[in-house]
């Protein structure tokens, strides 16, 4: 159609025959043929804008549909074929034709059924080119290779993992070796790279790995908790890529293939005894791979870097991330939550409810309803350690642990001699002057209830007969013994017993003769 529009817009500036026949590299026959055609179906130069090839070929020559060159069969359900192939690894395309036959016994013969399955398959399977701004994605994944670490003294192999990051626009690329893909791992990976690009993206694209990825959904994913503080302290979007679309995140996916072969490929014969030995060499291979020019534009990978993304992206905070770990546990009654050994303290009103702790290496964080409630150091103390705030204690365990030896001893005194030398008797006749505490705390009670002179009468009382108790103080009070004389104790007769089977001092005497 492209030639017969020139040779009729030629024709109307005035060429002969031969001129546009030798324009539009074609005989003269067929010009001859063109304008004849076209005066019959009486169309000028220049052509409506709404005529289309097709209707120009109908006006020209008419309907050219001859015989289909194929016999035409009922088409397959190639969308069903597409499921079954997808939902079973050991479904063919040529059981799936077989069956086809069944029901189509003048159906499609295999090699068309196969052909027109391939030709539907191309149509669903077009894909999306992606534009990149500087400085807005960063896409993170494992690669499938791993690098063998040997111990020299048990000999054991060990295969550490490859975490490789790239950015969207420059492709500029960062590679290293852990010793798995747990989570310490993976989030110690993310701040590395933040620190490898001297900088922060706006989104980070990564796998619905478990160790970033709690709960794996195409709309809503959920973010482990530690990976969602990671992004909140840098100040990022995470976007995690949609489950079984690997074209989300194409950028990486070819960075990871070309780590494996431009780095882990060469890497294959050397021999590594340690981690540090494998990233010192991951880290020369990669400044060559980053430097590497590209094959269809100019420029390397390094270059685009420095001169649209670095720009861009955002600067690192002032801290470096401290990796937490999230525990949830309920609070005990005595308002602490344990932690490796040691006990954390609460607001008391938290006592039997849930709560949530992170834990890094220097803090303990206690959460509740998603407000943090408590924040202490962390104790690295080898025995059990109880790390309370007084604030979280009720008042009267704080009033109860206010009262030391010093201060009840202080009341004491100034109540009068007699109770002073009660309250010094009681706490040094116990193991531990805690023991004594309550009988303490409690004869302080009954200051509420007695007159002080009453109360250090009834001491002296308690003295003189030696009833040094809680119970005989009060019971003195009750039956207001306090008031009566003092009488001097009565004395106990010594009575000396003789009997034939008693031996007698005068027997010991003589054996020391």
């Amino acid at each position: 159609m492209r030639k017969i529009r020139e040779v009729l817009r030629l024709s109307a500036l005035g060429l002969a025959q031969h001129q546009i026949a030798a324009s539009c590299s074609m005989v003269q026959s067929t010009v001859h043929k063109y304008l004849k055609l076209a005066q019959a179906a009486q169309l000028t130069w220049p052509l409506p804008e709404t005529l289309n090839d097709q209707r120009l070929d109908e006006l020209l020559f008419g309907d050219r549909s001859g015989p289909p060159s194929r016999r035409l069969h009922p088409a397959p359900d190639f969308a069903a074929i597409g499921k079954e192939l997808q939902a079973n690894k050991n479904v063919t395309l040529e059981l799936l034709w077989q069956e086809y036959r069944v029901h189509q016994p003048d159906g499609y013969g295999y090699s068309r059924f196969c052909d027109l399955y391939r030709q539907w398959r191309r149509n669903q399977d077009l894909t999306l080119r992606q534009q990149h701004t500087p400085g807005e994605k960063m896409f993170v994944d494992y690669a499938g290779a791993t690098i063998p670490i040997h111990d020299r003294q048990t000999s054991e192999v060990h295969p550490a993992a490859i975490f490789v990051a790239t950015l969207g626009f420059s492709n500029y690329t960062f590679a290293e070796a852990t010793w798995n893909q747990q989570s310490e791992c993976w989030i110690g990976s993310h701040i590395r790279a933040f620190e490898h690009f001297c900088g922060v993206p706006q989104l980070v694209v990564p796998d619905n790995t478990k160790t970033g990825i709690s709960k794996a959904c195409r709309y809503e994913p959920d973010l482990n908790p530690t990976y969602n503080d990671l992004a909140a302290h840098y100040g990022v979007a995470v976007m995690p890529a949609r489950p079984r679309k690997p074209r989300d995140k194409a950028k990486v996916e070819n960075a990871v293939q070309l780590v494996q072969r431009w780095i882990v490929a060469s890497l294959r014969k050397r021999t590594f005894y340690s981690l540090g030995e494998v990233n010192e060499a991951i880290a020369e291979l990669l400044a060559r791979l980053n430097d590497r020019p590209f094959r269809k534009r100019p420029g390397t990978r390094a270059s685009l870097f420095a001169a649209f993304d670095q720009p861009a992206l955002r600067p690192l905070p002032a801290d470096r991330f401290q990796i937490g770990h999230w525990r949830r546990l309920k609070v005990e009654l005595d308002y602490h939550v344990p932690v490796q050994g040691n006990f954390y303290s609460v607001p008391y009103q938290l006592a039997g409810q849930q709560v949530d702790l992170r834990v890094t290496a220097a803090t303990v964080e206690i959460f509740h309803a998603g407000l943090r409630v408590a924040s202490h150091a962390r104790c690295l103390a080898t025995q059990p350690t109880n790390i309370t705030i007084s604030e979280h204690r009720p008042k009267a365990h704080q009033q109860y642990l206010e009262w030391t030896p010093s201060r009840l001893l202080d009341w004491a005194d100034a109540g009068g001699p007699n109770l002073a030398a009660l309250f010094r008797h009681i706490l040094a006749a116990k193991p531990h002057p805690e023991m004594g505490y309550r009988s303490c705390l409690g004869l302080m009670r009954l200051s509420s209830k007695y007159t002080l002179e009453r109360l250090e009468a009834a001491a002296a009382r308690a003295l003189h007969f030696g009833a040094c108790s809680l119970a005989s103080v009060e019971s003195i009070l009750q039956h207001h013994l306090e008031s009566q004389p003092l009488r001097p104790a009565a004395q106990i007769p010594t009575v000396i017993v003789v009997h034939d089977n008693l031996r007698g001092a005068t027997y010991f005497d003589s054996l020391a003769q």
